[in-house]
């Protein structure tokens, strides 16, 4: 009974984060969680001369603030910029509510041996080891300094491997995604940072578990080892790793959001208004046209008044595809002029906005309208 019911409580905070699962399809990157382990009362592994928590919250500060001087377009939130303590499910309610397109949980390791040492990033997922339990028992065994434990995790018991088996049933739909992050940060450790590469991992972490979007955890090092604690005890080893996380999540973000244009770009499927006109560099409507391309900024399940709903955004027109209402802005003679004009519907707070071609009143790639415009001329 205990498996199921935790089984049923996990599928509800899946399911009731306003349908956020499977969203990122077809949107940018640009709001992403970062949760420094641990704080507070709860001060993480202890090595000879630092906390978990003190570390943690420095090399997130810093990746925050890298993301945010490069990145204008990326939201940052922090589940703590200070020394407090945060409940495991709270974290993950803060990037739920946020519906943040990705979470990163940073943390110290720690054994009993001054010998280990390296780096390791851990999504959600079974516990293929006693060594990767041991792990997930570590980090989960923060949530016995809350005070309705029990209650807030429906009995679940950090220290019970029979607790753990339903965890592999959460988070599968962002698996892939997950993987490629986690990849990607463990390839800035060993090739930029020079750190002993000791893999990506799968383990049921309770902050990984509770989140619906893409989500790592990454362990930046042994503070049980001498070197490395001094590394990451050390300004430039903090800065170090922070910028390898930031790179990590740099390429991660291009990679996703080419993925996506293509994507949108493959969709074929159309019919427009034989009324509508194309728009040239200066405004002017020009007739008969057959190539051109839009900025679609928004989809509906119903029709929508175009001049009370987008005051802000011109030249407003609709095609249907798949029982949608897809709603572009203006018709543009070249991809560079709607990619210009996407900055001005995107400054109106479409962010997910792109720019779409049309060949005769049917949606086609971009390759194909391009192709289109060099046989015209």
């Amino acid at each position: 009974m205990k498996d199921k019911s935790i089984i049923i409580l996990l599928l509800i905070l899946v399911f009731s984060s306003d349908n956020q699962l499977f969203s990122q399809s077809f949107f940018n990157i640009d709001k992403i969680v970062i949760d420094a382990g641990h704080g507070g009362k709860d001060p993480g592994t202890i090595g000879k001369h630092s906390k978990e928590k003190a570390v943690a919250l420095s090399i997130a500060l810093k990746l925050g603030d890298l993301i945010k001087n490069n990145l204008k377009d990326v939201d940052v939130i922090y589940t703590r910029d200070k020394d407090v303590f945060v409940e495991l499910y709270r974290r993950a309610e803060i990037a739920n509510q946020a519906k943040a397109d990705l979470f990163i949980s940073i943390h110290c390791n720690s054994i009993n041996s001054t010998r280990a040492k390296g780096t390791e990033t851990w999504i959600m997922g079974n516990h293929r080891s006693a060594k990767n339990l041991e792990v997930a028992k570590k980090e989960n065994a923060a949530i016995l300094l809350e005070s309705d434990y029990s209650k807030n995790y429906n009995n679940f018991d950090p220290n019970s491997a029979e607790s753990y088996i339903t965890f592999s049933l959460i988070q599968n739909a962002y698996r892939e995604q997950s993987m490629q992050l986690a990849e990607s940060v463990q390839n800035q450790f060993e090739n930029r940072v020079h750190r002993i590469n000791r893999g990506v991992k799968e383990a049921g972490f309770l902050v990984l578990v509770y989140t619906t979007m893409p989500s790592i955890l990454i362990e930046t090092g042994f503070l049980s080892n001498p070197e490395e604690e001094k590394f990451l005890l050390s300004e430039q080893g903090q800065d170090y790793i922070a910028s390898a996380i930031y790179r990590a999540f740099k390429g991660y973000k291009n990679s996703i959001e080419a993925n996506n244009n293509v994507a949108n770009e493959a969709v074929l499927e159309t019919n427009i208004s034989k009324q509508t006109e194309v728009v040239n560099e200066n405004n002017d409507s020009i007739n008969d046209v057959s190539v051109f391309f839009g900025v679609q900024f928004m989809n509906s399940t119903n029709s929508l008044n175009t001049d009370n709903e987008f005051k802000n955004i011109k030249d407003v027109w609709y095609y249907k595809q798949g029982g949608l209402y897809k709603y572009v802005s203006g018709k543009y003679t070249s991809f560079n002029k709607a990619s210009k004009a996407k900055k001005e519907v995107k400054a109106n707070g479409f962010k997910d906005s792109f720019v779409v071609s049309f060949i005769n009143g049917e949606r086609v790639s971009r390759r194909e309208a391009e192709s289109k415009l060099n046989e015209i001329k």
